[in-house]
């Protein structure tokens, strides 16, 4: 499995992630689709540091009729930058249930014609639980749709959650993973170093070896909301984060 981490973790201090990654270790990161202008630049820079782009946060706006069109136009950046992960992030608004599952699987053919896979993030209402990803998988019924499963969103998310059993329901149909920890709480907004929380990391590991997984273990960690984010701060969570999961996977 391998250890990226995504770069709006470190805001407002970005400019300074590869440099720090590199100095751990850590060979990949998860950033945004760069726009066509700047896509050669941050090429470049990713290279100067010895990073790859592990995945793309792609746009993907179910609520417009043009979603697919919004993503295809997107797809170039993959091969430029050598992924084939797209993090997508739905949000239905005033769209009915039909037509944000007919976009997803529009949206879906154009990531597989171009070799990509969409791995949609753990939010509502379409994937926040093993039972709504089931439904929405179900529903789109294309190979191209895939997870992002995410550690501390299921208890965000969710009352009485529990990220290892998630874990074991989805684990097949998971593309890659964002790593967060939790103290636990339905919208408790409080996402510390990992190991300093409530989540399971070694049973989720478990359970996505025992898939067979081999997408991204993505760091994410978004800190407490209200607390001051300095760069000090910032990096001493990452860096634990970087050993605590190094520790598990030796372990494995």
């Amino acid at each position: 499995m391998l250890i990226a981490c995504r770069v709006p973790t470190y805001r407002p201090f970005e400019d300074e992630a590869p440099a720090h990654l590199a100095a751990l270790g850590v060979h990949a990161v998860e950033i945004r689709v760069p726009p066509p202008e700047r896509l050669n630049a941050v090429a470049d820079e990713l290279a100067r540091f010895g990073l790859r782009a592990s995945t793309l946060h792609a746009e993907c706006d179910v609520n417009r009729p043009d979603c697919a069109e919004q993503f295809a136009a997107q797809l170039p950046a993959f091969a430029r930058l050598g992924t084939n992960i797209a993090l997508i992030c739905p949000r239905p608004e005033r769209t009915s249930p039909e037509e944000v599952f007919t976009r997803l699987r529009a949206c879906a053919q154009a990531a597989a014609g171009a070799g990509v896979v969409l791995a949609v993030e753990t939010h509502p209402p379409i994937a926040h639980s093993a039972v709504e990803w089931r439904r929405t998988l179900e529903a789109v019924d294309h190979p191209a749709l895939r997870l992002n499963f995410d550690t501390a969103n299921v208890y965000f998310y969710n009352d009485h959650a529990d990220a290892v059993e998630e874990a074991r329901q989805v684990a097949a149909t998971t593309a890659a993973v964002h790593l967060k920890d939790t103290p636990g709480g339905f919208g408790v907004r409080d996402f510390p170093a990992l190991g300093r929380g409530i989540v399971d990391f070694r049973g989720v590991l478990r359970e996505l070896a025992a898939a067979k997984f081999r997408g991204p273990l993505t760091l994410e960690i978004e800190g407490t909301a209200g607390q001051t984010r300095t760069r000090e701060l910032i990096r001493e969570r990452i860096a634990e984060s970087v050993g605590y999961l190094r520790g598990l996977l030796r372990g494995l």
